[in-house]
């Protein structure tokens, strides 16, 4: 089914197919004289690339610093910096373009650029004569004549020769240079000259002009130039690029030595403040005698640490000998009983003296042994012993005063080492302002040094980092039009237009076409179909097919009366009625023929009946009826060749008489409306059995078989 489907929406196609040929014939041809006199352009391109400060050139370090100054370099900027106006500007001042040349021809103009065997130079006083052509015709090698736009009377000259007009002059001399290497150039000829406006160069360049990147993230771009002569396009690009790197190192040079010129300045002014807050501290210094704060309180604190540390150790012996001296004088009139402690007290004078004493001491009990304590050998030893401890006695306290004096003189030290601490914090503060403001200053002098040698490497070094790494070269084929493009979209083109005609034309006519739209707008089932018949010696042949299909189908049958109508015209149907009755006839069948139309008088029949004329209106139905009933008595059956349903209302009466209609519809020219037309016919009427014929079944001819027999018949 789907297939069907496919070969029935294909049909159309397949008809039309020489207009879709004969369409796409003429696009093609169009579109090749058209392009025989479109002006070709050209396009050039060059690439640029960005300098970059973090993977460019080693060399470009000297200036890393010295980018603080500057804005970075983003591609977008860039962009916008070779669209600028003033740098097209500047591209411009360096190229032959504000005065444009063409050989003017009968269809068009084409541009000579470097091409040209005359060169032009004009001054005006004013803009009038800019974006008009002025008509030069070249009469001779040596003369010429001019029309300046405005005016009629063309003015006379020689070529080397200043022409004057009204607001300036004008002078055309030869290009001998382009002459004597292109001897068979044609020099007389019309030439048209344009003297192009500020303006209308810019629009010129902006319009063709495209900078793009070609990455986001990679620093280089692309500069596209479109014009109709290449060596145009491939000057603009390279001298845009080479204007841009040469723009780029001035204002780096600008900014260079406006740069150095403030360092400069600057560096005096640090140098000035600098002096100043050193001679500020020098006489501080001076003032209140500092040499090193931070040794000088160094050395004073260990000082301080260590009579401190002498302090302690003389308050401790100090200590001891108070509780000895104390302890002697509360026993002194037993020293002999005394256990002295001596770790206070430990000189060797006083370990002898001990010794001594103690060596008496043991005598004197020696002695007593033999002597009473009065006898003179006794108190000889005690008072020797006496003397020992006398003198021992006054040791102790002369050394307690000893250390009272040393400990009161390590205490006075160091209240007076610690006088020095009395405002330490105050100088110390005034001195580290002092001091950070001389930081402040000397990183600023030392920077602005730094800055203004980088500064002065920079004025020095008249480089650029930018970089041309493609330049653009002289196309040899054009961009626009794009021929092969050009012709197949005028093939494509004419190829959906037409084929989009003939699908609405044949939507238009809505014909039958074939059995599924019969199926898919009535319920009326289909008695035969005919094919389109070629050889006419196959006629009788498809009709006796088709006679078996309807005795199959119950249509013929004893006595019947058939019916054969179509819509619009009789002559659509005839063929079919005269057909059939003749394959009847073959198969030795009595046919009575009842003729409505007119239409089958060259067959011979036996039983004729002819309701034709006006003055069958007169019978009513029940006479017609009556009338056919009693002549198919002596036949098998009846054929009644009726009118077409639009002639009036005497083929509804045949078609209600007849036990079996057969309505034919022409797949080329009935109606798709026709089919609900009878449809409505049928409910309207009561018609039963009721059968279509369809006339011509997937008959699909061509245009040119369509147009042929238009022709043939006219």
């Amino acid at each position: 089914m789907m297939n069907n489907e496919n070969v029935r929406f294909l049909k159309p196609l397949l008809r039309g197919l020489p207009i879709i040929i004969l369409a796409m014939a003429i696009s093609v041809l169009a579109a090749k004289k058209y392009l025989n006199y479109v002006t070709p352009m050209y396009e050039s391109t060059a690439k640029l690339k960005l300098a970059d400060t973090q993977q460019g050139v080693p060399s470009a370090n000297l200036f890393k610093d010295f980018d603080v100054f500057a804005s970075a370099n983003k591609i977008s900027t860039e962009i916008e910096v070779l669209k600028s106006t003033s740098l097209i500007e500047k591209t411009l001042s360096k190229l032959p373009l504000s005065t444009e040349i063409y050989r003017k021809g009968k269809v068009q103009s084409v541009e000579l650029f470097n091409d040209s065997p005359i060169k032009v130079a004009a001054t005006f006083g004013d803009d009038k004569n800019n974006d008009k052509k002025f008509l030069l015709n070249v009469l001779s090698k040596q003369a010429y004549s001019i029309t300046v736009p405005g005016t009629a009377t063309p003015k006379k000259g020689n070529f080397g020769t200043p022409v004057r007009i009204d607001n300036g002059q004008i002078l055309i001399s030869l290009n001998e240079n382009y002459i004597q290497s292109r001897p068979d150039v044609k020099i007389i000829d019309q030439y048209e000259i344009e003297f192009l406006s500020r303006e209308k160069l810019l629009d010129n360049i902006n319009k063709n002009l495209d900078i793009v990147s070609v990455d986001k993230d990679v620093p280089v771009i692309r500069i596209n130039y479109k014009s109709n002569v290449p060596e145009k396009a491939a000057l603009i690009v390279n001298t845009l690029a080479e204007t841009y790197i040469q723009d780029y190192i001035e204002n780096k040079y600008r900014a260079a030595n406006t740069t150095v010129d403030f360092l400069k300045g600057e560096i005096g002014q640090a140098n000035h403040k600098l002096s100043d807050v050193e001679n500020k501290i020098e006489d501080y210094k001076n003032k209140e005698n500092i040499i090193n704060i931070p040794q000088e309180t160094e050395t004073d604190l260990r000082k301080i640490s260590q009579l401190k540390i002498q302090k302690s150790n003389l308050k401790m012996s100090l200590d001891a000998i108070k509780d000895l001296n104390g302890y002697v004088e509360k026993g002194k009139d037993n020293y002999l009983d005394l256990a002295t402690n001596f770790e206070a007290f430990n000189d060797l004078l006083s370990t002898e003296m001990m010794k001594n004493i103690k060596q008496l001491q043991a005598e004197k009990k020696d002695l007593l042994l033999t002597y009473t304590p009065e006898h003179e050998k006794v108190k000889i030893i005690d008072t020797k012993i006496k003397d020992l401890t006398d003198y021992q006695t006054e040791s102790i306290r002369n050394t307690q005063k000893n250390l009272q004096i040393k400990y009161n003189d390590i205490d006075q030290d160091i209240r007076v080492a610690e006088q020095a601490f009395v405002g330490l914090p105050e100088k110390e503060k005034l001195l580290n302002i002092m001091n950070r403001e001389f930081n402040l200053y000397e990183k600023n002098y030392n920077f602005l040094n730094e800055k203004r040698i980088d500064a002065e490497i920079a004025k020095a070094a008249k480089i650029s980092f930018h970089k041309i790494i493609t330049r653009g070269e002289i196309s040899t084929h054009p961009v626009s039009p794009m021929r092969s493009i050009i012709i197949i979209v005028a093939a494509m083109m004419s190829m959906i237009g037409s084929i989009a005609l003939i699908y609405a034309i044949h939507f238009a006519k809505a014909k039958v076409n074939d059995v599924y739209t019969i199926e898919k707008n009535s319920s009326i089932p289909i008695a035969f179909t005919t094919p389109f018949i070629k050889k006419r010696e196959r006629i009788p042949y498809y009709f006796l097919e088709n006679i078996l299909e309807m005795e199959l189908k119950g249509i013929i049958a004893e006595k019947n009366i058939i019916c054969i109508t179509s819509y619009d015209n009789p002559e659509h149907h005839t063929f079919h009625a005269k057909n059939l009755i003749k394959a009847l006839q073959m198969q030795s069948k009595k046919v009575l023929m009842v003729d409505v139309s007119n239409t089958l008088k060259d067959i011979q029949a036996e039983h004729y009946i002819n309701f034709s004329g006006d003055e069958n209106l007169k019978l009513t139905s029940t006479d017609i009826q009556n009338m056919i009933r009693e002549k198919i008595k002596d036949t098998d059956l009846c054929i009644i060749n009726n009118q077409a349903i639009r002639q009036g209302k005497m083929p509804l009466l045949f078609l209600k008489i007849a036990d079996q209609n057969l309505f034919l519809l022409d797949s080329r020219k009935t109606a798709t409306k026709s089919i609900m037309n009878v449809e409505l016919l049928k409910d309207e009427y009561k018609l039963d059995n009721l059968w279509f014929i369809l006339n011509k079944e997937g008959y699909n001819p061509s245009i040119l078989t369509t147009l042929k027999k238009l022709i043939q018949k006219k």
